[in-house]
């Protein structure tokens, strides 16, 4: 894919999703302004990634919501005034909280940073790595997959967010 491929995707992408690609922006922008997560904007979080998966949502907000407020904004804030570098520290710091999984820390450091990071998601792995191994979902692959999710970005002079809408939508609608 060249550029104007992986714009005409993402745009696809904003549009096909629209309420969700709003909430992810407001989501963000609130993060990046205040430095800080709350409890709440974490069960939005979870709402927002299994909005079509009622039984996931239940649950992981049933995880979710046993973390106190205080410690997610202490663990949020802490990741969120970190300089850039700090992928594996943020992730880890992320994945003690109660509920929160490698993907689930990809979404909140993708809504808080979308230039830099992108949704951990078997299809873009595809993309980028090919067949997805059977412990994919590790801090580890993660970091693998934004690597090349940031070269492809830097090659494109365009945000990883950009990149991974853009391969999501395209791998959805069957291209």
């Amino acid at each position: 894919m060249d550029k104007a491929d992986y714009l005409l995707w993402s745009r696809k992408y904003d549009k096909a999703y629209g309420f969700l690609a709003q909430r992810e922006r407001e989501l963000g922008a609130k993060f990046r302004k205040k430095k800080v997560m709350t409890k709440t904007d974490l069960v939005a979080i979870v709402e927002w990634i299994f909005q079509n998966e009622s039984n996931k949502k239940v649950r992981v907000i049933e995880l979710v919501s046993r973390n106190s407020d205080e410690a997610v904004e202490r663990v949020s804030s802490q990741v969120f005034n970190l300089p850039e570098g700090n992928d594996l520290y943020r992730m880890n710091c992320l994945t003690t909280l109660e509920g929160v999984n490698p993907v689930l820390a990809s979404v909140i450091l993708m809504f808080f940073d979308p230039k830099n990071y992108g949704l951990f998601d078997v299809r873009v792995w595809k993309h980028f790595l090919g067949n997805a191994p059977s412990n994919l979902l590790t801090l580890m692959n993660y970091q693998m997959l934004l690597v090349s999710l940031r070269k492809a970005a830097s090659k494109h002079n365009l945000d990883v967010r950009v990149i991974d809408k853009a391969i999501y939508k395209k791998s959805i609608d069957g291209f």
